[in-house]
């Protein structure tokens, strides 16, 4: 399996990154592809073929953690990406929600 789960929306409360610039704050690491839970069950297929698909984006991904579960906020054609070429880690930003 390549995600710990498909989700479908966010199940986590809302938080404040609204705007790449917010996002840029908060420093990239890496994470498993197998401890993300996807918010998202459906692929653009434009967005994963293209090569340009985070030329005007942020470079990586953006994770949720909440109640000690990661999940993918955006960048979903980027983790299947990765997975596609073998590679279990992406490289994403990690925003902790404490509650």
């Amino acid at each position: 399996m390549i995600f710990k789960a498909v989700g479908d929306g966010r199940p986590y409360p809302n938080h404040d990154l609204t705007t790449p610039k917010q996002w840029a704050e908060v420093p990239p690491r890496t994470v498993r592809l197998d401890e993300l839970v996807t918010t998202k069950r459906t692929l653009d297929l434009e967005a994963l073929l293209s090569d340009d698909s985070t030329f005007y984006g942020d470079l990586f991904a953006h994770v949720v953690q909440w109640k000690g579960t990661l999940y993918l906020e955006d960048g979903l054609h980027r983790a299947v990406r990765a997975a596609l070429q073998q590679r279990p880690i992406l490289h994403a930003r990690v925003y902790v929600i404490e509650s």
